[in-house]
């Protein structure tokens, strides 16, 4: 299989470009800098000249805060480049996975989402990843859209680092700085490494259609920060926000997790859960530092 990546100096791309190349596929990587997706004729002339079965959409503008300043960046990035790049592949007769969001749901419902649920997404970001996905639904019948949830992993800012890098760097002769963490947010956080293995499985599959995938399990960002602490090994006092008292520019659904019951049916397995993921990728963070 030969697979376009663009997006391969983001964070997903970090664990997607080695899974595809440990199963022996060809990998034509662009970073953001080789190819602007925003540019409808460079895309179609580097899918043209890679001639790839699929085309992994990873490009993407995801500072949700960001995206409330800069709508009209938000739209072009996760919009026109979603719709460049799918138009570009169903020319060239190849296949597009792209990756959306939990943020197309408007989270006031706490049972998990569906792939066929109604959408209504709450902040900029959100609906410029909607906009993403119904241009490549529109423009190439050969698509995978697969939305995921809460990401951290090694290359990029997320949380999982933040709170590791607070309480290791806060500690001083009283213990580690107290932290405060939203904990009227509801999610699934997922590893990279663990959603690329889907994303690369449902490539060799040509599954196509709208998937969620997401390690499974679901907590809040306070529940997410505790744990963090706990495996670290760290004790350190984390205190309840609510996403009203943080302010953020940006508002974020309240419930967001992803049912995943399609991506298990497909594939025969569902992700492990979100502390087997934390544990796994601490223990890799560490042996990084060895």
């Amino acid at each position: 299989m030969r697979v376009l990546v663009t997006g391969a100096g983001g964070m997903l791309a970090q664990a997607v470009l080695p899974a595809l190349a440990a199963a022996d596929h060809v990998v034509v990587p662009f970073t953001r800098a080789a190819l602007d997706v925003t540019r409808a004729a460079d895309v179609r002339r580097a899918v043209r000249e890679a001639r790839p079965d699929w085309v992994c959409h990873l490009a993407a503008t995801t500072d949700v805060d960001g995206c409330e300043r800069e709508p009209e960046r938000a739209f072009l990035v996760n919009g026109l480049g979603a719709r460049n790049v799918a138009a570009a592949a169903e020319e060239a007769g190849a296949a597009v996975l792209a990756v959306s969001t939990d943020y197309v749901f408007a989270g006031d419902d706490p049972a998990p989402r569906r792939e066929h649920d109604p959408v209504g997404p709450l902040s900029v970001y959100g609906r410029s990843k909607l906009a993403g996905e119904e241009a490549v639904r529109a423009l190439n019948p050969r698509h995978t859209i697969v939305r995921t949830a809460w990401l951290y992993g090694q290359g990029g800012r997320n949380f999982v680092d933040t709170i590791r890098a607070r309480v290791q760097d806060g500690a001083g002769p009283g213990g580690p700085t107290p932290l405060r963490v939203v904990d009227d947010q509801h999610g699934a956080p997922t590893w990279t490494a663990d959603l690329a293995d889907v994303l690369v499985a449902l490539m060799v599959r040509r599954e196509f259609g709208t998937l969620h995938a997401t390690n499974d399990g679901a907590c809040t960002w306070h529940e997410l920060a505790c744990e963090i602490c706990r495996q670290a090994g760290v004790s350190v006092t984390v205190e309840r926000s609510t996403s009203a008292e943080l302010a953020r520019p940006a508002r974020r659904p309240a419930h967001s997790v992803l049912h995943t019951g399609w991506l298990e049916h497909v594939l025969g397995r569902r992700l492990p859960h979100w502390r087997d993921a934390l544990t796994r990728y601490l223990a890799q963070a560490v042996a990084a530092r060895v």
